[in-house]
């Protein structure tokens, strides 16, 4: 027998049809399309609008089209982890009212607070469950309702942040050497100033003091998040490179959280990689959070191949950070066609 590897066997996403483009920002918030574009490279988001919908809503649509496209058995799936910032309540877990409307009757289920690296730190935390030989089957999904928390008189984040979610369908193999190869996950203690919700936790509940004084919003003080993201990103995707025995004659691609093209294009430089080789969507979802890797994916799948080196990197609030390297296992190109 072999080791026991995790492999991603499929992708589903979602976003909602409404476009929230920069020139209707600008009639919104004093910006422009010029101001957006130079300083993070955003041209449109996807805003859930409908009435009654949260996280959940986006996470199923993405859950039910990896079921779909991979033929799974939903009665195999042994657990369903949902990476997001955004819960539809404080519980149960969203993951739980995903799996409820799945219909999955055989799985565990639960929420995965990792900020804008959730889907990152969830992902790990699948292949761990797989390669200990206890899980075979497990959904993980990266889903954030990010205009649930981002205040439209800000001009400073409200041009950032999008709704959307996607999901990937992580399974056991033991026959080819692909799948979640190696991962470096840190967390630095030092960002909560600097990137938060200042009010709607156990150290400031809801009160009529913290919605007048528009606390529920989310806070960034932008240059320093902007300096942390490059140094982490650049540096963890560099040393999971150096320790893997990777460099850019051999790495297919970068998946790098969509929060800002410059973060973006620092990553391609410190890797002496091409844009070309380097997955955006920033420029049509702008940051969907725990949502923009999966996303990425999800876009990118039909230009994968198996055997593909790919990094995944992120950085977000807390300031967690790291980098994951897989090798993909299919080609991508029959199994994107079955996206609707």
């Amino acid at each position: 027998m072999g080791k026991v590897r995790a492999i991603i066997t499929g992708v589903g996403g979602y976003v909602p049809d409404y476009v929230l483009n920069n020139d209707e920002l600008s009639r919104m918030v004093e910006t422009n399309d010029e101001w957006i574009m130079t300083r993070v490279g955003i041209k449109e988001r996807r805003i859930l609008t409908e009435e009654g919908l949260g996280t959940s809503y986006m996470a199923r649509k993405a859950a039910k089209m990896v079921i779909k496209k991979t033929g799974v058995d939903p009665d195999t799936i042994d657990a369903l982890i949902l990476a997001t910032s955004t819960a539809d309540y404080q519980f149960p877990s969203t993951a739980s009212i995903v799996l409820g409307k799945l219909g999955l009757k055989n799985a565990m289920a639960f929420d995965f607070w990792g900020a804008c690296c959730g889907f990152l730190y969830a992902l790990d935390t699948a292949a761990c469950l797989i390669e200990s030989g206890r899980y075979h089957k497990i959904i993980v999904i990266g889903a954030d309702k990010m205009s649930s928390m981002v205040d439209y008189t800000d001009r400073a984040t409200c041009p950032l942040f999008g709704d959307g979610a996607a999901a990937v369908l992580v399974e056991a193999t033991e026959l080819e050497d692909v799948g979640y190869m190696d991962s470096y996950l840190r967390t630095d203690g030092k960002g909560l100033p600097f990137l938060h919700m200042k009010a709607g936790g156990s150290v400031c509940p809801p009160s009529h003091f913290t919605v007048d004084h528009r606390l529920h919003y989310l806070y960034q003080e932008g240059r320093t998040v902007f300096r942390y993201a490059v140094t982490n990103m650049s540096d963890d995707c560099a040393l999971i490179a150096k320790r893997n025995g990777l460099n850019k004659d051999n790495i297919a691609w970068v998946v790098p959280h969509q929060a800002n093209m410059r973060i973006i294009e620092a990553v391609a430089k410190r890797l002496e990689l091409p844009m070309e080789q380097v997955m955006v969507n920033i420029e049509h979802f702008g940051n969907t959070s725990a949502g923009t890797i999966p996303l990425a994916l999800w876009e990118y799948e039909s230009r994968l191949h198996k055997g593909d080196n790919i990094i995944l990197t992120a950085f977000g609030a807390g300031f967690v950070h790291g980098a994951s390297y897989l090798r993909w296992a299919y080609d991508g190109s029959s199994a994107a066609t079955q996206k609707k």
